[in-house]
């Protein structure tokens, strides 16, 4: 089988590592993000002699015809950045695929990690599915299903993900080489349909109205490699980096925002309903009891 491969980072890299070995399967090309084309993944497709793409545009009538001119197979997304219209993810034989970190046909979009900790969720999914007009709502090939407690956060999950991801890719590659795929209309899923819209500047922002559990996951689900959250103290930023959440935190009426208690360089903040306790911070300034946070 011819594959044409679109991909970037560690999602790419684990992917490909794992694709690669399954006989009688070539990467006839790798086609990587155009505005930050990953050196690594440039470095793996120079060391197996692979052509290395790059365009503004996959969907040109320049790139349909230089894709074509591959004759491949089955194109492969993972972790790709642009939408592939119907000209180019009809052009091999068996279609495109896509590998998402989300329980299709919920959490379709973007930023999927972040918003399934944000959200309270008890578990997330990854999906391998075709590649259709829409956005992540192709057929599903392959689904699996991974729980969340609350020691995860976001570098659990994208760890998990990193991992995860080649496997089940590498499951629905040799089911389509072997003609024993199964697909699933995302319309006969049981799981709700949802897109997310993706994370930008300004919305790592701490609203200290919300409650203690609430805040806890939006901390969580934004941890490094991520942003981290923030709050205003003063006129600089904070970064909260780790918060604790007490589930049997006293309940009463205060301000939400505002520093309760100090321990080191540990202090508890007054949430919508409770308070919880702040971890791992960076600031130039250290809050004070009494202090509040915007």
């Amino acid at each position: 089988m011819k594959v044409g491969y679109f991909a970037d980072g560690k999602w790419g890299i684990n992917s490909f590592q794992k694709l690669n070995e399954i006989e009688n399967l070539s990467f006839e090309f790798i086609c990587g993000r155009y505005s930050l084309p990953d050196k690594d993944l440039r470095i793996l497709a120079d060391k197996h002699n692979i052509p290395f793409l790059t365009s503004n545009d996959i969907n040109s009538k320049h790139f349909e015809d230089k894709f074509s001119k591959f004759e491949c197979d089955l194109f492969i997304s993972m972790s790709f950045d642009q939408i592939m219209k119907e000209n180019i993810f009809n052009l091999p034989k068996y279609g495109s695929i896509n590998c998402h970190a989300g329980k299709l046909p919920s959490y379709r979009g973007r930023n999927v990690l972040n918003w399934v900790l944000i959200n309270d969720e008890k578990d997330f999914g990854i999906t391998v599915h075709f590649i259709d007009n829409g956005i992540d709502t192709g057929e599903i090939i392959k689904q699996r299903i991974f729980p969340i407690d609350d020691s995860d956060n976001y570098s659990t999950l994208l760890q998990k993900a990193h991992e995860e991801c080649p496997k089940i890719l590498f499951e629905a590659v040799k089911d389509i080489m072997e003609n024993k795929v199964i697909k699933k209309a995302q319309e006969s899923s049981s799981f709700p349909s949802m897109y997310c819209v993706k994370r930008g500047t300004g919305d790592e922002l701490i609203n200290w109205q919300e409650t203690s559990r609430e805040i806890f996951n939006f901390v969580r689900a934004l941890t490094y490699p991520g942003p981290c959250a923030s709050t205003n103290f003063y006129d600089l930023k904070m970064q909260i980096i780790q918060v604790e959440y007490l589930p049997f935190a006293h309940k009463y009426k205060g301000i939400p925002g505002s520093v309760l208690s100090i321990d080191g360089d540990q202090f508890t903040v007054k949430t919508k309903d409770s308070y919880l306790k702040v971890v791992k911070w960076e600031c130039d300034i250290k809050p004070k009891v009494g202090s509040r946070f915007l």
